[in-house]
């Protein structure tokens, strides 16, 4: 975590943005695309409902000038959530302008009323999110209750951006938030198996789709996996599976026990051993059994909607509807599972290329622009070189689309994704950014093997520098 915290200059920050929004009686949104931004969005949006502000939000896949140039044509004061900090040097001058964001910061410019923890000596890629930030600005403009109850959203956001993963918790400011929303009853947390899905899964299926850590022998087989389940006593309840949270505590412990004793029958890492059962969070307000009652598997819904062109019906989600456009998010979540195996599996086919320094595959048009990120990062921990860090190409409307992702140890050796992406699309003509572990750009098309030499060289020399 990094060092020299000021928390109390972040909240400062914090409520200078709440005041300078209160100034106004209309403003707009403009929010990312991923589950952070689409919590941070909902959480903006349900603060300014409740002062009596009119707004209306509208999301992009990546900023641009272009986008700043639309904004400031509207004439309306702006909330930029989850993103923003890395285009402060093109933000208009006359117009009122709120970032809260998480993003490495254009050093070359300057805003007022801009809120990240980067300023503040706190790490944005694995102590605060964008939701954070937009939940630390809700807080000041509440009253009574300070909008606590926006805590919930905030942790979905930090947990879709995967931000517990580095210490298996949520660490930091992500922290204080969580025991905010602990004690205002609409959160809970603790020990738990790590897999994904276990809300709504049938258990066997927790295990066939395990990726982190990956199961030797169970992981893509479902005949082993439930031959597994069934050596231990656990078969079906009536005519269907259990899920997990439908265990008895003998139940999961048995599991949890057997799969620790084959992890180390395959001589896997302490590493990965240790990753079998990590910190949950649980939303307590939600049903059980739904993908809202936990962080990940609403994190993973919202993803499914914002990707796919569909933020709207994520944002929606995020304010309350549990009918029309939860039915929506549910069938767009079957369409985001099947563009991942499908992706994967293309992964796998054509394989990863290896340069000095770093791995690539460029997907085409073959996986969206707006999930490769997402399929770089799971072909890294399944099958890619973990001494490298990994990008991924993929046709956009704009260009080509760049996704990287890097491993904590890399990180301890001197990487920085954000700042070698940003410095080497912008010699090509593009634009980039995001953080150290993962980051994005969009070049154009034409300049990817210039691009690969560049990022090739940067991140070499980061990594020699770190030694």
């Amino acid at each position: 975590m990094s060092e020299h915290r000021d928390y109390r200059s972040l909240n400062e920050r914090a409520c200078a943005c709440a005041a300078a929004i209160r100034k106004h009686d209309e403003m707009l949104i403009v929010s990312h695309i991923d589950a952070d931004g689409l919590t941070a969005a909902a959480i903006a949006s349900h603060a300014l409902e409740r002062c009596g502000i009119t707004h209306s939000v509208r999301f992009v896949k990546q900023l641009d000038t272009n986008i700043i140039g639309e904004v400031a044509d509207t004439n309306i004061p702006t909330i930029f959530t989850d993103l923003g900090s890395g285009m402060l040097s093109d933000m208009p001058h006359d117009l009122d302008i709120v970032v809260a964001d998480h993003h490495q910061i254009d050093q070359n410019g300057d805003l007022e009323h801009h809120l990240n923890p980067h300023l503040f000596g706190i790490d944005g890629s694995t102590e605060m999110s964008g939701a954070g930030c937009a939940y630390m600005i809700a807080q000041s403009l509440g009253e009574n209750t300070g909008n606590t109850d926006l805590s919930s959203l905030a942790i979905v956001g930090a947990v879709g951006d995967l931000q517990a993963r580095r210490f298996g918790k949520l660490v930091g400011c992500n922290r204080k938030i969580l025991k905010r929303g602990r004690d205002c009853g609409v959160l809970e947390y603790g020990k738990d198996l790590s897999f994904f899905g276990k809300q709504t899964r049938e258990v066997f299926k927790l295990l066939m789709y395990s990726s982190d850590p990956y199961l030797p022998g169970l992981t893509g087989n479902e005949g082993a996996s439930i031959g597994f389940l069934k050596n231990l006593g656990i078969e079906f309840r009536g005519e269907r599976w259990k899920r997990w949270i439908d265990l008895s505590e003998e139940e999961k412990q048995k599991v949890v026990s057997s799969l620790v004793q084959l992890c180390i029958s395959k001589r896997m890492s302490s590493y990965h051993i240790h990753r079998l059962v990590t910190e949950v969070y649980q939303l307590s307000r939600e049903q059980e059994g739904t993908e809202m009652r936990d962080a990940s598997e609403y994190a993973t819904l919202l993803n499914a909607t914002g990707r796919y062109g569909s933020a709207e019906v994520g944002l929606a989600v995020c304010l309350g509807d549990r009918d029309k456009k939860l039915a929506e998010a549910h069938n767009l979540l079957k369409k985001h599972r099947k563009h991942l195996v499908d992706g994967l599996k293309l992964v796998r086919e054509r394989g990863i290329t290896e340069l000095n320094h770093v791995q690539y595959f460029d997907a085409g048009s073959l996986i969206k622009d707006t999930i490769v990120g997402i399929v770089a990062g799971m072909s890294l921990t399944n099958s890619g070189n973990r001494n490298m860090p990994i990008f991924a190409f993929a046709n956009s409307d704009d260009g080509l689309k760049v996704s990287a992702r890097g491993t904590q140890g890399l990180i301890k050796q001197g990487l920085n994704l954000a700042d070698a992406i940003g410095e080497c699309a912008a010699k090509v003509g593009g634009t980039g950014g995001g953080h150290n572990i993962a980051a994005g750009a969009t070049i154009p098309s034409e300049t990817k093997d210039e691009f690969l030499e560049l990022i090739d060289a940067a991140v070499g020399g980061q990594l020699t520098a770190g030694k």
